[in-house]
């Protein structure tokens, strides 16, 4: 697989544009990039893709998502609990 792709992706979703988005999306690429394959990784590119506030709607419920994003990515990150690290 590529690690490349994923640091890229991991990078992507540390820097969404807000805070709540970041810490949400790059603590669900952290845990769950490393098992996906090439499916996946395409998925949560496509999803990287989506604006902020409207990702972050779908994810705390706000707003339903529409049929083309559906997938079971956004199904694990829609699951996802983000929870602080100790350090």
């Amino acid at each position: 697989m590529d690690d490349t792709r994923r640091s890229k992706l991991k990078f992507r979703a540390w820097r969404r544009g807000f805070r709540e988005l970041d810490l949400l999306m790059g603590s669900f690429a952290d845990e769950a990039l490393g098992a996906m394959n090439e499916e996946g990784l395409d998925e949560f590119e496509r999803l990287l893709d989506v604006p902020d506030w409207e990702i972050f709607a779908w994810l705390v419920g706000q707003e339903p998502v529409p049929e083309k994003h559906k997938g079971p990515v956004l199904d694990q990150l829609i699951g996802f609990r983000y929870a602080p690290r100790g350090g």
